[in-house]
């Protein structure tokens, strides 16, 4: 085992699994911590400290007087403003790093990267199969980090079934390359609410509650008067961790909600 000082590529991975876990599981039994803690040879205890330290820097953490180790270092704190300044780029060099030191140890490979090289990609090659694998990486990054912040919960209605559950984004995928993998960019939804909060239908206020859009209410759709009006008003259940952004929440308000947009 190591027992010097972390290294900065030690340090990334070590992030990157906490943005996955949900805070309640950043302990030295979580059989994700044991397994990094082996691949970058350190205990599990070492890394599940790590992670604690790293909760010590998160505001979505703190505000709420889980005050984490308080021994996050400055390489830490670097670690954190990376991820920060780039998220796709990191969500991926980490796969990568995970890849390599998989295989220099000999072991077989089961990462994101083998998984999403493998999955429906054979007739692709090239720079194709690069795009497609980057992007599936991306994907389950987003979808892992922003529903274990929402412990696995849509944060509207409270459905824990992950089959129906999606981590949309806030600001679209397509409007804002920089935040595309940022946690605080997404919401934990049910799928029928994903689709109402991405068709602009519903938004939220900056202080969290939800607006249900003006076309909404005049509907006389049994399921919208049942499911969707009731929202109105009602404040999210906020994330452990990465609580959206307000400046996001105010572009999709503004950008795409359908009220927003009409003027009313």
């Amino acid at each position: 085992m190591t027992n010097g000082r972390w290294t900065r590529e030690q340090l990334k991975l070590a992030f990157h699994l906490y943005c996955q876990l949900p805070f309640g599981k950043l302990h030295s039994r979580n059989p994700e911590i044991m397994e990094l803690a082996q691949l970058i040879g350190r205990t599990s205890g070492a890394v599940a400290m790590k992670l604690v330290n790293f909760a010590s820097l998160d505001p979505a953490i703190t505000t709420t007087g889980r005050t984490g180790l308080g021994n996050a270092s400055a390489l830490d704190r670097e670690i954190w403003d990376e991820f920060h300044a780039d998220w796709e780029g990191l969500a991926v060099e980490c796969i990568q790093l995970r890849t390599a030191l998989t295989k220099a140890d000999g072991k077989p490979t089961s990462t994101e990267l083998d998984t999403a090289e493998s999955a429906g990609l054979d007739d692709f090659t090239g720079e194709t199969r690069r795009i497609f694998t980057e992007q599936r990486i991306k994907q389950h990054f987003f979808r892992r980090a922003v529903l274990s912040s929402y412990r696995g919960r849509c944060c509207m209605s409270g459905l824990a079934e992950p089959r129906l559950l999606i981590a949309s984004h806030i600001v679209p995928w397509s409007k804002d390359k920089a935040n595309r993998l940022n946690p605080s960019n997404g919401l934990c939804l049910s799928a029928i609410h994903d689709k109402a909060f991405d068709k602009g239908l519903i938004a939220l206020t900056d202080d969290f509650r939800v607006l249900v859009s003006t076309e909404l209410k005049r509907s006389e759709d049994a399921f919208i008067k049942n499911v969707l009006l009731p929202l109105d008003g009602r404040p999210i259940e906020l994330p452990e961790r990465f609580v959206p952004n307000a400046n996001f929440i105010a572009r999709h308000r503004m950008e795409e909600f359908v009220d927003g947009k009409s003027g009313r």
